[in-house]
């Protein structure tokens, strides 16, 4: 739901009016611009609070996951489900077909999901490996579409879902292609060891980001999962800046890397003409 969130910004006045007369306060047109980020931030993190797997959940568990007094939670949630974000479940709350419905314009208006689409399906055609698109959102890649190849593993990538940068094939394509601060920022974060195989080391990162942007492709080796790799190759914007990542995986005894590289870095350089 990263991308979602983030539109949920753009409600913060109404929310703050809501709020406000449901607290029986008088308007205040010159209110702080901190009190409009502190809701903002509070209705973001109700949003996030759900998780892979979860169907329903209650308002003293939300409370619990975001670390907001109930009554907050409570009073929040209520509003949230008023706008369709949310839905009632009996005493507990799903997320709503609304939030669905603006995360699906925040990814077209990349213009990048239907683009690619065609390019991403001729790879899983060729490969029958899963294919990936990813653009980057502070340190993590968020996978914006995801097409699963009949002889590929079960990778825990999914739609909208979020995965370290530095341990993915698709992050290091970005981050190669990337300004220097952004990568300073990741690993400025630390590098979590996601595998036995995941590099953790700034040093060794850097190297292999230059190798990256000298060749036009990169490679995971299992660095996210043992027993899969990955070849991924960049989408660049008329500025030379990767905007997103096109990725081919498979497991590490069937699919060679080397091999199917080429075919990844002409899909990107495809996808690449057409956002330029």
């Amino acid at each position: 739901m990263g991308l979602t969130v983030r539109v949920l910004v753009r409600h913060t006045q109404w929310m703050r009016t809501a709020e406000r007369n449901n607290d029986g306060s008088s308007g205040d047109p010159g209110r702080a611009p901190s009190a409009d980020a502190a809701t903002a931030a509070r209705l973001a993190a109700l949003l996030a609070a759900f998780r892979p797997g979860d169907d329903a959940l209650g308002v003293s568990e939300l409370a619990r996951r975001t670390a907001l007094p109930k009554t907050s939670a409570h009073r929040l949630s209520r509003h949230l489900v008023d706008h369709g974000l949310l839905e009632r479940d009996g005493t507990a709350l799903r997320l709503g077909l609304k939030l669905f419905e603006i995360g699906q314009l925040a990814i077209r208006q990349r213009g990048l999901v239907d683009t690619a689409r065609p390019l991403l399906a001729d790879l899983r055609e060729a490969t029958h490996n899963t294919v990936h698109l990813a653009m980057l959102e502070g340190t993590e890649v968020v996978y914006l579409d995801v097409l699963r190849g009949p002889d590929a593993p079960r990778l825990p990538s999914r739609i909208g879902g979020r995965f370290p940068a530095h341990a993915t094939g698709v992050g290091k394509a970005i981050l190669a292609y990337s300004p220097a601060d952004v990568v300073d920022a990741v690993i400025a974060a630390g590098l979590p060891r996601i595998s036995r195989r995941t590099i953790t080391s700034p040093a060794l990162l850097r190297r292999q980001l230059a190798k990256v942007a000298a060749e036009g492709t990169a490679y995971e080796r299992e660095e996210s999962s043992i027993g899969t790799v990955c070849v991924a190759s960049p989408v660049i914007d008329a500025e030379g800046r990767a905007v997103a990542a096109i990725s081919v995986s498979g497991w590490v005894n069937r699919m060679r890397t080397e091999r199917l590289a080429p075919a990844v870095r002409t899909a990107a350089l495809a996808l690449s003409r057409t956002v330029r």
